[in-house]
C-alpha cells in the first residue's frame, strides 16, 4: 500500500522509544484543548510520577516537514496492557493554561485593567509568553472580584465581558497563548483549496464536505445600568446588528438586559456591542472536513474553488477535531492486518465562520453570592472614622486573604442608611474595627452594600445583656478622646425613663413653639452659668412656694415698669444697707407705716403719727428726721388729717 507520507511522533521528556497510535485533538476559540494519545513502547516500566504535570509535544509531519505542533502538560496517564514487545499507554496533553482551572480562590483586585488581571494570574502559573493583539484600550476596574472561582473561569469570564477570545499558537520550541478582539489580527494562511469531487486522490491537501448554516439571531442589543454618582442619567445604550435586513430576518429582536455592569459610557457602549456580537456569532457558520493541520482557531484562510462563489471567501476557524492514526506503530506486536497494516492517516473537522465577523466568547456564569456577609471596616493607621464624600467606607472580608486590614483592602462600600434624603435624614458612619453586614447588588461581588452593622465578642453592647434588655440605647463615642453622647430608653414596666448625656454641648433649637410638662418633679442643677433671652414677654405660674437662694449677688434690670402683687405679707430682710433711690417721686401707700429704726420707731396709722420715744426737730443729721420749728404745725396737720411734712431748716450759708 502507498505511503502518505504522514508521521506522528511525541516528544516525551525522559523517554526515547514512544510510538504514536493514534490521537484526538479537540481545540475550540477560549477554551483549553485537550489532545487524547494513544502510545507505544519498549520501555514497560513507564510511570505516572514520572510524567504526570511534564510537558509533551505532538508533531505532524508530511514528507520529513513539520506541519504542526502542540505542546501541552500530561494531565493524565494510563498504562495499558503488554504485547509481545511493547505496552501501551494513553496521555491526555492539555495547555499550560488549564492548569489554572486547578485553582479555585477568592480574591480582590483593584484600579486595574483587565488585561493586567490576566496577565497577574497567568504568571503566577509561570505562563510568561502570553500576548494581547487588542485593538481597543480596556478601562481599568475600580473593584473586581474573583469569587469562589478558578483561576481559568476567572480569566475567560474576565475576558468575555470585555469581548476578547484567546487561542494558542504553536512553534517547534514556544506555546503562546493570545488574547484578542478583532478577527483582523489573526494569522492570515492565504488560500485553501477546496475539493468536492467523490473518489480520485485530490491533487493537493484541501478542504472538503462544506456545509453552509445561516440562522435568524437577536437583531438589537440594549443594555441599562445605574450609578449613584449621576442617578438621573438613564445609562442606556443600544446597539443594532449589521446587515440584518440583507439576512432575510426582521430587525425588532431585541435582546434587553439589566444590569449591563457598567457605570459609564467608556464600557456600556463596547459591552452593548459585544453582548450583541456575542448573540449573532452563528448567525452564519460553516462546517468543513480537511486533511489541513494548520486548521486551527485562531487562523484565517481564503477558501477558493468552491462551486458556490459566494463561499469562496475569508472564513476563520473557531473549533476544530482533529484525528490521526499511525497504525505502523502496533506492528511488532503481531496485530492483524486490519489493525496494523493500514496507511497513516489524519483529518480534521472545523467549525467555521465568515473572516470578517468578530466572535465573541459566551460569558461564564458571574459567581452569586447568595446571601449577605460579615466584614470589618478599615482604614489608615492612627484614624478612628474614615470615610469619603458619600459616607463610603472601607472594608476587608473574613475571606480576603491578600489584602492588609488598612485603606487599601476594599473599594469605597456606600452605606445604607435609616433614611437618606437630599440634605436630611439619617447618618451614622461605621467607625475603624466594626463589623458591619454587607449585601450585593443582583448578588454581584463586584457591587457590595454595607446593610448592617453588628456586636460580637470584641464589640460588646453599651450594656451587658440579657440584665438590660428592656434598655434601648443611641451610644456613640467621643472620636479621639474619652467620653460619648447618649440616648437611652427603659421599658422595664414601673422602672420607665428616657436618659441623654451630652459629653460636651446640648443644643435645641425650636423655629415655633415648645412646650414641656412634668407631671411629678423638675429638678435642674447647672455647674457653671445659665442666660436666659426672651425676646417677647415671660408668664410663670406658680401653685405652691417660689424658694430662690443667691450666694453671692442678685441684680435685676428692668427697662419698663415692673409690678410685684403679693397676696398675702412681703418680707424683705438685708443683712446690710438697703437702698431705694427714684428719680421721680417715691410713694408708700398703706393703712399703717411703721418705720423701726435702731430703738426708735414712726407709725403712721389713720389719722395720726406716733413716735417713740422722743422726737427731735432742727437736727440736720440724716438719721433724724427735722421738724418744723413751730409745734403747733404739727397739731393743726394731724388736726385735719393732713399728711406729716417736715421741713428741713436751709443750711447758713
Amino acid at each position: 500500500m502507498a505511503s502518505t507520507g504522514l508521521q506522528f511522533t511525541l516528544t516525551l521528556p525522559g523517554v526515547d522509544d514512544i510510538a504514536v497510535i493514534d490521537f484526538t485533538h479537540r481545540e475550540a476559540l477560549s477554551q483549553p484543548f485537550e489532545l487524547v494519545l494513544n502510545l507505544a513502547s519498549r520501555d514497560g516500566r513507564l510511570d505516572a510520577a514520572e510524567l504526570l504535570d511534564r510537558e509533551a509535544t505532538l508533531t505532524v509531519w508530511q514528507d520529513g516537514e513539520a506541519l504542526r505542533h502542540v505542546h501541552g502538560i500530561v494531565s493524565e496517564f494510563g498504562r495499558g496492557d503488554r504485547g509481545h514487545r511493547r505496552t501501551f499507554y494513553s496521555l491526555v496533553l492539555r495547555p499550560a493554561l488549564w492548569r489554572l482551572s486547578l485553582r479555585h480562590n477568592s480574591r480582590i483586585f483593584q484600579k486595574v485593567d483587565p488585561l493586567t488581571i490576566i496577565n497577574t494570574l497567568c504568571d503566577e502559573r509561570g505562563i510568561t509568553d502570553v500576548a494581547f493583539a487588542v485593538t481597543r484600550e480596556l478601562p481599568e476596574r475600580e473593584y473586581c472580584v474573583q469569587y469562589r472561582e478558578t483561576d481559568l473561569a476567572f480569566i475567560e469570564r474576565l475576558a468575555a465581558e470585555e469581548g476578547l477570545f484567546y487561542f494558542h499558537e504553536f512553534e517547534e520550541s514556544a506555546h503562546r497563548l493570545v488574547f484578542a478582539d478583532d478577527p483582523q489580527v489573526l494569522a492570515n494562511l492565504g488560500e485553501r483549496t477546496y475539493h468536492s469531487r467523490a473518489g480520485g486522490t485530490a491533487p493537493t491537501r484541501h478542504v472538503r464536505k462544506l456545509s453552509h448554516t445561516a440562522r435568524v439571531a437577536a437583531a438589537t442589543a440594549t443594555l441599562k445600568d445605574y450609578s449613584f454618582k449621576n442617578p438621573a442619567y438613564a445609562q442606556l445604550h443600544e446597539h443594532l446588528g449589521r446587515d440584518v435586513e440583507a439576512h432575510g430576518q426582521q430587525t425588532d429582536y431585541e435582546h434587553f438586559d439589566y444590569p449591563g455592569r457598567y457605570k459609564q459610557d467608556a464600557s456600556g457602549q463596547p459591552f452593548t456591542r459585544i453582548r450583541l456580537e456575542e448573540l449573532r456569532r452563528e448567525a452564519i457558520t460553516a462546517n468543513a472536513e480537511s486533511d489541513l493541520p494548520e486548521l486551527a482557531p485562531g487562523v484565517r484562510f481564503s477558501l477558493t474553488d468552491h462551486d458556490t462563489q459566494s463561499l469562496n471567501r475569508d472564513w476563520q476557524v473557531v473549533e476544530a477535531r482533529h484525528v490521526g492514526e499511525q497504525p505502523q506503530a502496533l506492528e511488532e506486536d503481531g496485530m492483524t492486518h486490519s489493525d496494523a497494516s493500514g496507511m497513516t492517516r489524519y483529518a480534521n473537522q472545523v467549525t467555521l465562520i465568515p473572516g470578517d465577523a468578530p466572535w465573541r466568547p459566551t460569558p461564564n456564569p458571574k459567581p452569586r453570592v447568595d446571601g449577605p456577609q460579615v466584614a470589618f471596616v478599615v482604614g489608615p493607621e492612627g484614624e478612628e472614622i474614615y470615610c469619603d464624600e458619600h459616607g463610603r467606607v472601607k472594608v476587608q472580608f473574613p475571606w480576603d486573604r491578600y489584602a492588609e486590614p488598612n485603606e487599601t483592602a476594599s473599594c469605597w462600600v456606600r452605606v445604607a442608611q435609616g433614611w437618606a434624603g437630599g440634605g436630611y435624614g439619617s447618618i451614622a458612619i461605621p467607625r475603624i474595627g466594626h463589623e458591619v453586614i454587607v449585601s450585593f447588588l443582583e448578588g454581584d461581588p463586584d457591587q457590595p452594600l454595607v446593610t448592617g452593622r453588628t456586636y460580637h465578642a470584641g464589640n460588646l453592647s453599651p450594656y451587658p445583656l440579657p440584665e438590660h434588655k428592656t434598655r434601648t440605647s443611641i451610644k456613640t463615642q467621643t472620636h479621639q478622646g474619652e467620653g460619648f453622647n447618649e440616648l437611652c430608653f427603659e421599658d422595664q414596666a414601673g422602672e420607665e425613663f428616657i436618659y441623654m448625656h451630652a459629653q460636651k454641648n446640648l443644643e435645641l433649637h425650636v423655629l415655633n413653639s415648645r412646650q414641656k410638662r412634668v407631671e411629678f418633679d423638675d429638678t435642674a442643677t447647672i455647674g457653671n452659668n445659665s442666660h436666659l433671652a426672651v425676646a417677647k414677654d415671660r408668664v410663670e405660674t406658680i401653685d405652691g412656694n417660689r424658694d430662690v437662694t443667691v450666694h453671692t449677688n442678685h441684680t435685676e434690670q428692668i427697662d419698663g415698669e415692673r409690678g410685684l402683687k403679693v397676696g398675702g405679707n412681703y418680707q424683705t430682710h438685708a443683712n446690710g444697707d438697703i437702698t431705694f433711690k427714684a428719680d421721680g417721686e417715691l410713694i408708700l401707700d398703706a393703712t399703717k407705716i411703721t418705720l423701726v429704726a435702731g430703738g426708735s420707731a414712726l407709725v403712721l396709722s389713720g389719722g395720726s403719727v406716733d413716735v417713740t420715744p422722743v422726737l427731735n426737730v432742727g437736727s440736720a443729721s440724716p438719721s433724724a428726721a427735722a421738724l418744723p420749728p413751730v409745734p403747733a404745725v404739727l397739731e393743726v396737720a394731724a388736726g385735719e388729717g393732713s399728711p406729716f411734712v417736715s421741713h428741713c431748716p436751709l443750711e447758713e450759708e
